[in-house]
């Protein structure tokens, strides 16, 4: 009898549970009945239950066992609108100036959590939470930053549209940058003095594709920068960030041919300066960029650019950085799947007065042990020019990364 009556309460509780958990939220019409018919269910198994044999019994007891272990083993409604992921790096750098000046560092450079939640099947909150160089505080090197916290809500099949903080739709790694998806410890040097990768703005934004022909768009409006030729300096982050001045961009993307993405973004901001500085004043960005893969091979190319209106009573050194710009070109050979090795070359010029053009050379390897781990080693070489030729560093790198 004991063992009778404990089979047909966890039956009981497991049903209750299911009915709470799955099936409560779309029978609220009957919510009032539902309990009440588990309990007679229950009540009718156990009156049952006490005139069947020993044979019929263990047939019941393992029919009840199965049918409580499928209900308990499902998952809430609510645990499938839950998303969680994240990245991680850690890197060292082993690097060497012109005047020997050694640079040696190991940095925790990047923990990010990703967090999620579809309020419905058309509308989802999407977030990224980063801490930077391991720890955060007054005096300390690193800093706790909110990168995205956006609502996106689905319009159509080819078209939804968001509203918060999110990453401005440019270059390649701005809006891709986990470690196991790129070659190379650190980021290439045109996505971070050109592109200010990681770049994210406060505003909204709507992305669309015209059907299955492979072309998509991205329009947004957004805060803008703040530092007048300062492009990675004027980064306010959506930290009470000055709004004079809203920065427009738009973005067209192919990938209709296997292996082949294409896109380009244009973004304009009325005043670099939020209106602060009157010899700063409209900006332009162009940025191209071609990703091909065929077998093992990939051949990456990327183009930015910065057209700053400059006047002629500004500084000689804000005169001289009103065009910016950089390239880099990578291929890459995965002769292995868990493994492969690239070259990477970058030019840029962030401007100023006399030869300021820098370069950055980089061989290495990757090595997925697993599809989210990757560890990583290369060598750079850099030449800066005449002006700032002092801060070379040649060296190596090596790194190991997360994402899930």
């Amino acid at each position: 009898m004991r063992i009778i009556c404990i089979r047909i309460c966890r039956l009981y509780n497991a049903l209750q549970l299911h009915y709470f958990l799955v099936l409560e939220p779309t029978m609220k019409h009957f919510k009032p009945r539902i309990p009440s018919i588990f309990a007679t269910i229950a009540l009718s198994v156990s009156a049952s239950a006490l005139a069947v044999t020993d044979e019929e019994f263990k047939a019941l007891q393992e029919q009840m066992n199965q049918l409580a272990d499928a209900i308990e083993s499902q998952p809430s409604s609510s645990a499938k609108q839950v998303h969680i992921g994240g990245y991680g790096e850690l890197h060292y750098n082993n690097l060497e100036k012109p005047n020997g000046e050694e640079f040696k560092e190991l940095d925790f450079h990047r923990f990010v959590l990703f967090f999620g939640y579809d309020f419905s099947d058309s509308i989802r909150f999407h977030s990224e939470l980063e801490l930077e160089h391991s720890i955060a505080g007054d005096g300390q090197n690193g800093e706790i930053e909110l990168e995205q916290a956006y609502i996106e809500f689905d319009l159509t099949e080819n078209m939804e549209t968001k509203a918060g903080l999110f990453l401005v739709p440019v270059g390649i790694i701005n809006e891709t940058h986990e470690p196991t998806t790129f070659y190379g410890v650190e980021r290439n040097p045109i996505e971070r003095n050109i592109i200010p990768t990681t770049w994210w703005e406060g505003g909204a934004a709507l992305t669309g594709r015209f059907g299955g022909s492979g072309v998509s768009y991205d329009l947004a409006i957004t805060s803008g920068l703040d530092g007048g030729t300062d492009i990675r300096g004027g980064r306010q982050k959506v930290s009470e960030a000055t709004a004079n001045d809203l920065a427009y961009t738009g973005r067209l993307k192919y990938t209709g041919l296997p292996g082949l993405e294409l896109a380009g973004t244009a973004q304009y901001q009325a005043d670099m300066t939020q209106s602060s500085n009157p010899t700063v004043n409209d900006a332009t960005l162009l940025s191209a960029h071609a990703i091909y893969n065929i077998s093992q091979f990939q051949l990456r190319a990327l183009y930015a650019s910065w057209d700053i209106d400059v006047t002629s009573n500004a500084t000689a050194e804000d005169q001289a950085k009103d065009k910016q710009d950089g390239y880099y070109l990578e291929g890459s050979w995965k002769f292995v799947p868990s493994a492969g090795v690239f070259a990477r070359y970058d030019v840029w010029d962030n401007g100023g007065v006399g030869d300021t053009e820098e370069t950055q050379t980089n061989l290495g390897i990757n090595y997925w042990p697993h599809e989210g781990v990757v560890l990583k080693f290369d060598y750079q070489k850099q030449d800066h020019g005449a002006v700032n030729a002092a801060s070379e560093q040649d060296g190596f790198n090596l790194g190991i990364g997360y994402a899930f």
